[in-house]
């Protein structure tokens, strides 16, 4: 028997945004279950709260619905992203309520709710009469995610929120909107924290201290979909880009942290696609997925596995490669001038791999085939750009415009979505892949993550290859799961 998956999700529905929260020794993972009915306005309920809950981000426990939606003329039919904190004995849950027939237009406001629990994560009372929402200024349509904060435990308390002017730029209304508060009842607005000018909105604004550092996170829809954070020195900024200002790509969304045990973790979401295919369009919601940071001197995160998740797959053991089409008996053995490829065997459904490689000045690319056919043709790769100081998630065949030799879908290089800047100066590098059926995740270096899907490509070998210039493999294992007892 097999541990159930690392990236988790519920045994009924989909896992959309998630709400972290610390408290009595586990992490609380509430969640948003897209239950994915045919007609969601035509439902008789609507999006509710999950909960599960864990201590090392392997084992998990399935705690169901804790906040239902409310009934088909309740402001919170659709419970929507917020945050839960802790208050002395009491905690308090803030959620985003929507409902598609209230409002002038059909399905146009969200509104701020609040419920309380005496100390039970699973046990919310809500409290309609505490409900609010956008004040003159703020469209009525964006008032959501809020996240409820404070930078000392003498301060008010701080509420921001993602929200947008009614005014303006329709592309560049977004603003991270504040309000303050003495008791977590009453809310009086203050000025924005932050007004970037570049965004639709912020959703899952998320705000936290870290040394003398404080950070904005957010996620957005307008450049890309994709989680992004801001640093600065002061709890009200300013907002500073850090060179890497991303969590990770296109396939990891709506990642909010959580501080447990000393630790900082990002907990977001791997969408699934249409059609179970990798040529499918996107979807909301998915399956969870999480990512341990660490901090730099510059304020820049690093993103990587949390040593529980690695330790999940210890039965590591060292792949045996075959060299192709003439390539050298082994990485290594000098510079090249074309492409090379060496293939090792069929890769499991589940598994950890890790690649330790040196990596020579001027290599132009370099990287792994995985379920990838005998030939090293067909599968999905990763490639790594030393040139270009980034990591792309590709796959062969490509899409065809045409019968016609030439119209291979050659214009698009990679998956366009799926790149992350990645710096690969000439030396050492570690390279970490989780396999965990249609999810995957990359980590390069313990600092930059790439998740992805992999639906088409889930049978075949591992390969490494590199392109015009010289690896020197230190080590390739591939680590199962292993079932319990």
């Amino acid at each position: 028997m097999i541990n159930e998956p690392l990236h988790w999700r519920p045994g009924s529905g989909y896992v959309g945004d998630v709400i972290p929260f610390s408290h009595a020794g586990r992490v609380w993972l509430f969640y948003l279950l897209d239950e994915r009915p045919d007609d969601p306005a035509a439902g008789a309920s609507g999006m509710p709260w999950a909960l599960v809950s864990t201590t090392d981000f392997v084992h998990y426990t399935d705690h169901g619905v804790v906040l239902p939606g409310g009934d088909r003329d309740a402001v919170d039919f659709d419970c929507y992203t917020g945050s839960v904190i802790s208050d002395g004995d009491r905690l308090h849950l803030f959620y985003t309520g929507h409902n598609p027939r209230i409002g002038a237009a059909a399905g146009s406001f969200q509104v701020v709710c609040h419920a309380t629990s005496d100390g039970d994560p699973t046990q919310w009372t809500k409290h309609p009469d505490h409900t609010f929402g956008a004040p003159p200024g703020y469209l009525a349509q964006d008032w959501r995610d809020p996240f409820v904060f404070r930078t000392a435990d003498d301060e008010p308390w701080q509420m921001v929120l993602a929200a947008r002017y009614d005014d303006g730029p329709d592309r560049r209304r977004g603003v991270v909107a504040r309000l303050t508060s003495p008791d977590l009842e009453k809310w009086t607005i203050a000025e924005p924290l932050w007004q970037p000018h570049r965004y639709i909105t912020q959703e899952c604004p998320d705000v936290f201290q870290w040394g003398d550092w404080w950070y904005l996170v957010y996620s957005e829809f307008s450049d890309a979909f994709q989680t992004r954070y801001r640093v600065a020195r002061h709890p009200d900024g300013p907002w500073a880009a850090p060179s890497r200002d991303t969590v990770d790509g296109r396939a990891l969304y709506a990642a909010k942290s959580v501080e447990h045990q000393g630790r900082r973790f990002f907990i977001g979401w791997i969408p699934t696609k249409q059609g179970r295919s990798d040529a499918g369009r996107w979807e909301w919601a998915g399956t969870l997925a999480v990512l341990e940071a660490g901090q730099e001197a510059d304020g820049n995160l690093a993103f990587g596995f949390p040593a529980e998740v690695l330790g999940a797959y210890p039965d590591a053991r060292p792949v045996s490669l075959a060299p192709l089409d003439g390539a050298a008996a082994e990485p290594g053995q000098g510079a090249v001038d074309r492409y090379a490829a060496w293939i090792g065997d069929p890769l499991p459904d589940s598994c950890l791999i890790e690649l330790t490689v040196e990596v020579g000045s001027d290599t132009q690319a370099f990287g792994l085939l995985l379920h990838t056919s005998a030939d090293g043709e067909d599968g999905a790769v990763l490639r790594l750009e030393p040139q270009r100081d980034r990591i792309v998630f590709d796959r062969w065949p490509r899409q065809r415009t045409g019968p016609a030799q030439w119209q291979v879908d050659g214009d698009v290089p990679h998956v366009v979505e799926l790149e992350r800047p990645c710096p690969l100066p000439p030396g050492s590098h570690t390279v970490q892949v989780m396999l965990d059926g249609t999810t995957a995740q990359v980590v390069v270096d313990h600092r930059v993550a790439l998740s992805f899907r992999l639906y088409d490509h889930r049978r075949g070998r591992l390969g490494l290859f590199v392109t015009d210039g010289a690896i020197d493999l230190g080590n390739l294992t591939v680590a199962r799961r292993l079932g319990p007892g």
